[in-house]
């Protein structure tokens, strides 16, 4: 058998294995809608921390630290994973800050209704099915090439294979499954991750000779004082974290976990987890430029250059499709449970089984256009960095709200549509060039340093003002828990009475 026939043979393997450790657990219990959702209050700490990882670190870190680290080195890796793993430590306090303001909730959008009335709740609820969609449609895009360069399979195939099978388990089991999966590929990811990069070390000569020809072509690549490492690395520490808070998948974890303890240990847990990880996947950048190779298949195509015995790409394959599905599922069900408070309020007369129906049908509706994208093989990092701009735009405001009493729906939505507006200005296109001709045009690190900016001073200035004209007002918060029941709870999250909030 050639080796392209195997890797076909192990990817349907490999996919059919997922689906069916998910559809195993999926079949223990019947779930509501509530448990589809949120699965709220029944995972320990070892169970979480494995999930927050699995569903965190998806295939896109065989793409994007090793691209950062082939064109940024150490700095711009070192910014990466810190940036990558703070949201996890900031969760850690915030999650258990909003378990308490609204112990029976299901997502930020959720929270935001509430809290900042339908202007706002229309932008965030847009900026988080638009991330959750960019990440979704990148993941199948990452697998779909990784297949592609290992064994000539098509783009739109191996999506379509793929997000089938996760269709199949996430859809019978909800989030139940998709945690119970997550720990199974975590336990591959870790192991083969690691692997990886002592293999393609050994194979070099040791870490000295793999990097010869880096120390002598690119020498700023190996320190930390390399200015645009430095520059990359902390535009990508704004983006990461501006977008992992809106990830409607750690926001379901804070809900499944057990208690406010176990949220705190488990995301602190997982903090340090993803550090080391991140960092090896973006080294493995580095050693790829052994080669040259610095694009965001530099990873495959130093195991291709290596020439490295079969099991080993093998193994490079089971690693990207545990990596891929575990988030895969996630983003599904997350976005699932985004829609699901508009649902119950289209469709009133509907029980909970029928909009846990809907939900399902709403989950394949969205995978469809993702296979769409992912056929046409877009740059991976380019389509995280779009999505992360509109995140940034909105981050202060909406986190801000959660301690603030004196911020209104009307500063959180505007102060956030500036910030995105501002930040669009200096957004580069996709070949990282400038659109326009004002200064710092096409500088990432401005285009996301001016979203945090503008909506802090635009949040800060106007509670001030409001406040030296005797026009304070203060939010209620607790309306977050009067207000918002579980599903299944009477009639859970109509809007109609809600006050506008938006003075």
């Amino acid at each position: 058998m050639t080796l392209s026939a195997t890797a076909i043979a192990v990817t349907l393997i490999t996919v059919a294995s997922f689906t069916l450790i998910g559809l195993l657990q999926a079949s223990r219990h019947t779930i509501s809608l509530e448990d589809y959702m949120v699965s709220r209050n029944s995972v320990g700490t070892p169970m979480a921390l494995a999930t927050i990882v699995a569903s965190a670190m998806g295939a896109w870190i065989l793409f994007s630290p090793p691209e950062v680290g082939a064109t940024s080195g150490i700095a711009g890796i070192v910014g990466y994973c810190i940036g990558q793993a703070t949201p996890a430590a900031l969760f850690a306090f915030m999650g258990t800050r909003m378990r308490f303001l609204m112990p029976k909730g299901h997502s930020l959008n959720e929270y935001v209704l509430h809290r900042f009335g339908q202007a706002m709740y229309r932008l965030t609820l847009g900026i988080v099915v638009f991330y959750m969609f960019v990440y979704l449609a990148a993941e199948l895009t990452a697998i779909a090439k990784a297949v592609e360069l290992m064994a000539g399979v098509p783009l739109w195939l191996t999506a379509l294979l793929v997000i089938t099978a996760v269709f199949i388990y996430t859809l019978v089991g909800g989030l139940a499954a998709t945690i119970f999966t997550d720990a199974i590929q975590f336990v591959v990811i870790v192991p083969l991750l690691l692997l990886s990069f002592g293999i393609a070390v050994f194979a070099l000569g040791g870490w000295g000779s793999a990097i010869a020809p880096v120390t002598q072509t690119a020498p700023e690549l190996l320190t930390l004082a390399n200015g645009p490492g430095i520059k990359f690395g902390a535009t990508l520490f704004i983006a990461v974290i501006a977008a992992e808070m809106f990830n409607q998948t750690n926001w379901q974890r804070i809900y499944a976990c057990k208690t406010d303890q176990v949220v705190r240990r488990s995301f602190l847990g997982s903090f340090l987890v993803i550090l080391p990880m991140l960092f090896i996947a973006g080294l493995l950048g580095i050693v790829a430029m052994h080669f040259g190779f610095n694009d965001d298949r530099a990873f495959f195509s130093l195991i291709q250059a290596l020439n490295l015995p079969g099991w080993v790409s093998i193994a490079v394959l089971v690693l990207v499709l545990a990596l891929v599905m575990s988030s895969l599922d996630s983003l599904l069900n997350g976005i699932a449970s985004v829609f699901t408070p508009d649902l119950l309020r289209f469709f009133p007369a509907q029980s909970t089984q029928g909009i846990l129906r809907l939900s399902r049908v709403l989950t394949v509706a969205v995978g469809i256009p993702a296979i769409l994208i992912a056929s046409r093989g877009y740059n991976v990092l380019y389509l995280f960095l779009l999505a992360d701009l509109v995140c940034a735009g909105a981050l202060f405001p909406v986190l801000f709200g959660l301690y603030s009493r004196r911020l209104t729906g009307t500063m959180a939505v505007w102060s956030a549509v500036a910030a995105i507006a501002s930040g669009a200005l200096f957004f580069p296109r996709p070949d990282f060039s400038p659109w326009n001709g004002l200064p710092f045009a096409g500088d990432l690190l401005v285009s996301f340093a001016a979203p945090i900016v503008v909506s802090t001073l635009i949040c800060l200035g106007w509670i001030q003002l409001k406040a030296q004209r005797g026009k304070t007002e203060a939010f209620d918060f607790g309306i977050l828990s009067r207000d918002i029941r579980a599903y299944g709870e009477g009639e859970a999250l109509t809007v109609e009475g809600l006050p506008e909030r938006q003075g």
